[in-house]
């Protein structure tokens, strides 16, 4: 019983801190270090967690650690159609390229495709981004219902970092302008060392059932790829809403939803 308590304490702190070595797994969780390698060599066998990659063995969590969750939430058919053209998108650009779904006032990630540049951006798949200040929130709340972008706005709009847009008609123009191009883009506005494009995925009913963006470190988020890497996100969102069954209409980015607010 202890073995497999153990292994459950090691897969989520993989997922917590990924990637991470076994002996920062053994200090964080107060194991000895045979116990921690134990627990990783059965996980590794199990297929929930793979090596990173590197000189030195890292471990990350397989998409197999979020099966159980998906097929509750529906996520799994999602999953399946996008990450095949997620692919594709990576290896074009050979940049990290995130899915997340949203979640209330935020967007939680859900997938992630990592670029093989050792300079890179990495969050825990989970994690929780503001709606208002990312790239994959914006996508999604750009093409939401215009009762959706009311009741966030009555939330109040935080600011993380001096990019963020805290005033309402300000937001209300940065979404007329998503509409309007097909993407988002984010320009350190949640972290300083953080910038990405996205775009909006819809399902049949028309309704925004995920974004999907392009991450890198805002060094090198240059005008010229933020238009470039935003045109090919915009087109990749295309193709996962036609293959969920969506039905384009409208503009650019997709259906004629989330009109603007006050003119």
């Amino acid at each position: 019983m202890q073995s497999v308590l153990n292994a459950l304490r090691v897969l989520e702190e993989v997922a917590a801190r990924q990637p991470i070595g076994v002996a920062d797994l053994a200090r964080g969780l107060e194991l000895p270090k045979s116990s921690a390698q134990r627990a990783l060599r059965t996980l590794h066998e199990a297929g929930w967690i793979r090596p990173a990659g590197g000189e030195v063995t890292r471990w990350v969590v397989t998409t197999k650690a979020l099966q159980v969750g998906r097929r509750a939430t529906g996520e799994l058919s999602l999953r399946d159609v996008a990450v095949p053209l997620m692919e594709e998108l990576r290896r074009r650009i050979d940049e990290t390229v995130h899915l997340t779904v949203p979640d209330g006032d935020r967007v939680v990630l859900i997938e992630r495709l990592e670029t093989t540049k050792p300079v890179r951006i990495i969050l825990a798949l989970g994690t929780q981004l503001p709606i208002h200040a990312s790239a994959n929130g914006k996508a999604v709340l750009a093409a939401s219902p215009a009762q959706t972008v009311e009741r966030q706005l009555d939330l109040g709009l935080e600011g993380f970092t001096g990019s963020t847009i805290t005033d309402k008609e300000r937001l209300l123009a940065e979404l007329a302008r998503i509409r309007e191009r097909g993407y988002a883009t984010n320009g350190g506005e949640w972290r300083d060392d953080v910038s990405a494009v996205a775009a909006a995925v819809w399902d049949e009913s028309g309704t925004p059932v995920a974004s999907i963006s392009v991450n890198m470190p805002t060094s090198r988020m240059t005008p010229e790829a933020s238009a470039e890497y935003g045109a090919l996100v915009s087109e990749t969102a295309r193709q996962v809403s036609a293959a969920l069954g969506h039905q384009r209409q409208g503009g650019a980015g997709g259906p004629a939803a989330g009109p603007a607010i006050g003119g």
